[in-house]
């Protein structure tokens, strides 16, 4: 049977409206303007820390580490309030965990989000108990596309990456997913079908079960 990486905002949350309302909230004092079509092409998917670098570099901005630091910390006491005002978990998340994790599948989450963040999600969605390994910003060697968040998720969870099934909403994070030798399944939630490139493509977590991840495998 293999195991699944899941990402998260995304695949299990639907948070990347939070996090860009969050990120713009921060940015603008600053005088500095990131529109969703923007965020969605060159920023999506990566850590607080290597987005703010490269929008740094892609705007030639003077920030310097601990300014970054600083909004970083910012941007997240930002994300904290809009969370508060309500569930962010998409439906089908949560049978579809449940589903996987009744049959025997390993669980594990591999993410750009902090993993505090990711927490209080699961805790609030009474998901938590699922995951035995889940893997944040800052606990990896560098973010997506590199494939360094699935690999120490695979790690982490005892089991080669060859063995694991990603679920991924985004094209560098199949990438990553790709490259530590998982195979994927991608899920609508975010991008066209046209815009994934992926083992198997699904347009809601209601598809998931045993008998497509071992489809999956055998691509």
């Amino acid at each position: 049977m293999p195991f699944v990486i899941f990402d998260f905002d995304g695949v299990i949350a639907d948070t990347e409206r939070l996090h860009l309302a969050a990120l713009q909230e921060v940015l603008r004092p600053r005088g500095v303007t990131l529109s969703v079509e923007e965020y969605e092409s060159g920023y999506l998917g990566s850590t607080d820390y290597d987005l703010l670098v490269a929008l740094a570099t892609d705007r030639s901005l003077d920030w310097r580490s601990d300014d970054i630091e600083s909004m970083i910390s910012d941007k997240g006491e930002a994300f904290d309030r809009l969370l508060a005002k309500g569930s962010v978990v998409y439906p089908a998340a949560i049978p579809c965990v449940k589903r996987l994790a009744a049959s025997g599948v390993t669980l594990a989450i591999a993410s750009g989000a902090f993993r505090r963040e990711i927490e209080s999600i699961l805790d609030g969605a009474g998901l938590r108990q699922f995951f035995p390994v889940i893997v944040g910003a800052g606990e990896y060697a560098e973010g997506k596309p590199s494939p360094a968040p699935f690999l120490e998720a695979a790690k982490q969870t005892g089991l080669p990456a060859a063995a694991a099934v990603a679920i991924e909403d985004s094209p560098w994070g199949l990438t990553s997913a790709r490259d530590a030798g998982c195979a994927t399944i991608a899920i609508t939630n975010t991008y066209s079908r046209s815009a994934l490139s992926a083992d198997i493509i699904v347009e809601s977590l209601d598809e998931v079960d045993t008998a497509l991840l071992r489809r999956a495998m055998r691509k």
